[in-house]
């Protein structure tokens, strides 16, 4: 029983970090950019057996690197972005799929880090995602009207004074510990899925960014919960189960929204 407390535990850091980093996801519309960080996790894992480097660490620098060719690339504006994002996102995929296929030293079981595994998760795990909730929330808490600003407009903040290109920077490598942290419980396929979904279930009862934040942190952490206790149950897959609690939520908020709108 104690690894299921260690996967609930787990879960609950992941919430406390996806929740207001999800919600600037929603509100930047930029889920297909976190769909390519997570897809680019998997090259991460492939490039840490190889070298023998640590995971975590080799998925952070991973999702940074290709973070930053994105930026390059859509600066230049030669290729429509959703069509960079989707390259990318496939491109980095199949290069962990193949570079995997290729070495044979390398034996690791796919399904752990596409779909998740709650026995995956162990007590270093849970470090390095307590470390990284603290950097995740520290960072939040200190750039929170920074990243509101450049959500906004990134002209209009760049004439306040906040420095946009660090911002930009700081929220792709914040990206990439949640991706890092979620990579073992949720798995590369399902990340960017508990980043969103809870925040566009907390979206219409919110009336404000900080509130948005807190609600989606909440409604994760009760999927997590809920999804675990689930798959314990049922013997199912611990991420997809996480995700379908999530999704749940989503139908329910939006139903009593609009329930709530008409009367």
């Amino acid at each position: 029983m104690s690894w299921l407390i260690e996967s609930l535990l787990a879960g609950w850091l992941l919430s406390l970090m996806s929740g207001p980093l999800g919600s600037f996801i929603v509100w930047r519309r930029m889920a297909y950019f976190g769909d390519t960080l997570a897809h680019s996790a998997l090259l991460g894992v492939t490039l840490g057996f190889v070298f023998d480097v640590n995971l975590n660490l080799a998925i952070v620098l991973c999702a940074v690197f290709v973070a930053l060719i994105l930026a390059s690339l859509q600066r230049q504006h030669f290729i429509p972005s959703d069509t960079l994002l989707g390259l990318m996102a496939h491109t980095t995929l199949a290069a962990g799929l193949v570079t995997i296929s290729q070495v044979d030293s390398v034996r690791i079981d796919l399904n752990a880090y596409l779909f998740g595994d709650l026995l995956a998760v162990d007590r270093q795990d849970l470090l390095f995602m307590s470390l990284g909730c603290v950097l995740v929330l520290a960072v939040l808490s200190r750039m929170w009207r920074g990243l509101l600003a450049t959500t906004v407009s990134e002209e209009l903040a760049q004439v306040e004074g906040y420095p946009v290109a660090r911002l930009r920077l700081l929220f792709m490598v914040l990206l990439a510990v949640v991706i890092a942290s979620a990579m073992k419980l949720v798995g590369v396929l399902l990340i960017t899925a508990l980043l969103i979904i809870p925040a566009a279930a907390a979206r219409p009862f919110s009336q404000g960014p900080k509130q948005m934040a807190i609600l989606a942190t909440l409604i994760s952490m009760v999927a997590v919960a809920v999804g675990l206790g689930l798959s314990y149950q049922f013997d199912t897959p611990a991420g997809p189960s996480i995700v379908l609690t999530s999704a749940l939520f989503f139908l329910l908020s939006q139903s009593s929204y609009r329930l709530l709108s008409r009367a």
